[in-house]
């Protein structure tokens, strides 16, 4: 099943944390999320069955995010998603579609809930 290029829709903006490290005295410095890139997607919010499902396995996933698959491409569980004002922290490897692996990534974004790094 190939993607159509409609499919995604959703303008989102992954961001990656870049930690601060030190000073030149020792002290700590503030780190900040970057923007990694801005990408098409297709967001998908859980059904409610989907929800009670992850509750149960104490599991914070609200959304799927779907992307073109691309060479060189990393995204990974310390980046985050933002998308319409709203911060999902990605929570999964990327899943490859089932025809050939290389049209698609399906991530489980984590509901809302940011993850401070340092």
């Amino acid at each position: 099943m190939a993607v159509n290029a409609g499919e995604l829709r959703h303008r989102v903006t992954i961001q990656r944390y870049i930690s601060g490290g030190r000073d030149a005295d020792g002290h700590r410095l503030d780190g900040a999320w970057t923007t990694h890139k801005k990408v098409y997607a297709k967001i998908t919010p859980l059904s409610t069955k989907d929800l009670l499902t992850a509750q149960a396995a104490q599991s914070e996933i609200t959304a799927r995010m779907m992307v073109r698959y691309k060479t060189g491409t990393s995204l990974d569980t310390t980046m985050r998603v933002i998308w319409q004002g709203r911060t999902y922290a990605i929570d999964s490897q990327g899943l490859p579609d089932n025809e050939t692996g290389v049209e698609y990534m399906t991530f489980n974004l984590d509901g809302g809930v940011e993850h401070f790094r340092d």
